[in-house]
């Protein structure tokens, strides 16, 4: 009996993620900030019902099937996401451009838990209700982005991140999943009974619910297909990286079909708390990422009891985006302690180090620094989201596809699919999601505009 191989180790020993804590986990990383903040605005400017299940669709033919070969790469190859797809069997080539499902992740969390300490500190201005003391809820927001205070959330999201990653696998991100994943179900549950019994909600749910095809465009198909990729973390080594600590008795595809059902009813409730509540308000619900941090505040702050269901969304958007932000640190940890042998602890100090470090130009480029604030037309944080969510994750899942389509003659085995169904599976890989990553790859990086 030949031993098995083991993934990168947190202890000594082999640390893998249960059935329902590995779902949990990946279930956690793709439900980040994305959903809450980035779909109800798309969904808004493309014209609600149609849009979502148009994203249904898209998760279906590009979602799933991408998912699924990340899986089953990581599983394979029980390595990080650069060397996974050596250890599987590819060509060193393979291993190389692997290296940039290690960079994107890492340069994404030097600015997303920057995003993550604005949730904190606004849960907490919440509860404690200054937050509502001044009704210019853009100039507030403005001030505090524009000033120290959020390297210090910064900070204290580094602090937490970092404190789960270091206990481990089954240790730490698991158990943490386990308890933030079932306490974001009933926030948002709660939160959706509130928003859909305001006054004037029923215009809000009628706009989600109700589909208008009139309003699809080419350019929603794009959007649609672009949001469907990013909001299962797809790209970034999150789930190649979690794939090499999954049992192999774990069957991958009802995983799949598990995580992807779980983006979408997340998705589906975040929807039914944030038109409702903008309808009640006179919200418009496409007005862009401001709608979180300045229009959202001022409908709370008119509610019953707005200062504690104020706080609930923020502690809501506060776990989406640590759970997101724990997968993220994973990947260059992995890849530090499968490349150069080093201990889980010494990995996580000396990244979370350098994510502080190198975060700090996107922490001071809105206002602070005004060599940072505008850099051809972005600031520095704009532009390192653009590089990295526009061209490093869409190159990342193209190089997924075409491993696992053309070059991975273990596929079958690994995906652990009925035959005809792996033949479907194989057909998506091979000739329709690089086709389509391949369109957002020139839709998001803005080389094709229709």
């Amino acid at each position: 009996m030949t031993t098995p191989q083991k993934s990168p180790e947190s202890s000594g020993k082999n640390d893998r993620f249960s059935s329902t804590g590995f779902i949990l986990a990946a279930i956690g990383s793709s439900v980040g900030l994305g959903n809450m903040w980035k779909f109800p605005y798309i969904t808004g400017e493309n014209g609600g019902a149609a849009f979502f299940m148009l994203f249904i669709i898209c998760m279906l033919v590009i979602g799933l099937p991408v998912l699924l070969a990340e899986l089953a790469i990581g599983r394979a190859g029980r390595g990080s996401a650069a060397t996974s797809f050596v250890k599987a069997g590819g060509s060193k080539i393979f291993g190389r451009l692997g290296l940039l499902q290690v960079i994107a992740p890492f340069l994404i969390l030097t600015f997303y838990i920057i995003v993550a300490g604005w949730t904190l500190n606004y849960a907490v201005q919440s509860f404690d209700g200054h937050l509502y003391s001044n009704p210019d809820y853009k100039g507030q927001f403005t001030t505090f982005i524009g000033g120290y205070m959020p390297i210090v959330w910064q900070a204290v999201a580094i602090l937490i991140t970092g404190f789960v990653v270091v206990k481990g696998i089954s240790g730490g991100i698991e158990k943490f999943n386990k308890v933030l994943i079932p306490g974001l179900i009933i926030l948002l549950i709660v939160l959706m009974i509130r928003a859909v019994t305001l006054p004037g909600a029923g215009e809000g749910v009628s706009f989600f619910l109700k589909p208008d095809f009139s309003k699809l465009t080419p350019e929603s198909a794009l959007v649609a297909l672009g949001h469907a990729f990013f909001s299962l973390s797809l790209g970034m080594g999150i789930l190649l990286t979690y794939g090499a600590y999954v049992d192999k008795r774990q069957s991958l595809g009802s995983a799949t079909l598990a995580i992807g059902a779980g983006d979408l009813i997340y998705a589906f409730i975040a929807g039914l708390i944030i038109f409702p509540t903008t309808a009640s308000f006179g919200i418009a619900p496409d007005s862009g990422p401001s709608l979180v941090f300045i229009a959202l505040p001022a409908a709370f702050s008119a509610m019953p009891f707005g200062s504690f269901f104020g706080g609930l969304f923020f502690i809501l958007l506060a776990i989406a985006a640590l759970t997101s932000s724990v997968s993220l640190l994973e990947v260059p940890v992995s890849f530090t302690m499968d490349r150069w042998g080093w201990s889980r602890l010494k990995s996580v100090l000396i990244i979370c180090v350098l994510v502080m470090l190198i975060g700090l130009p996107s922490a001071l480029s809105f206002g602070l620094m005004p060599s940072l604030t505008d850099m051809g037309g972005k600031n520095f944080f704009d532009w390192l989201d653009f590089i990295t969510s526009n061209i490093l994750l869409p190159v990342g899942g193209l190089i997924t596809t075409l491993f696992a389509g053309y070059f991975w003659k273990g596929a079958a085995e690994a995906a652990g699919l009925k035959s005809g169904w792996f033949r479907v599976w194989l057909f998506m890989l091979r000739y329709i999601a690089p086709i389509l990553v391949f369109l957002v790859l020139l839709h998001t990086s803005g080389i094709i505009k229709i």
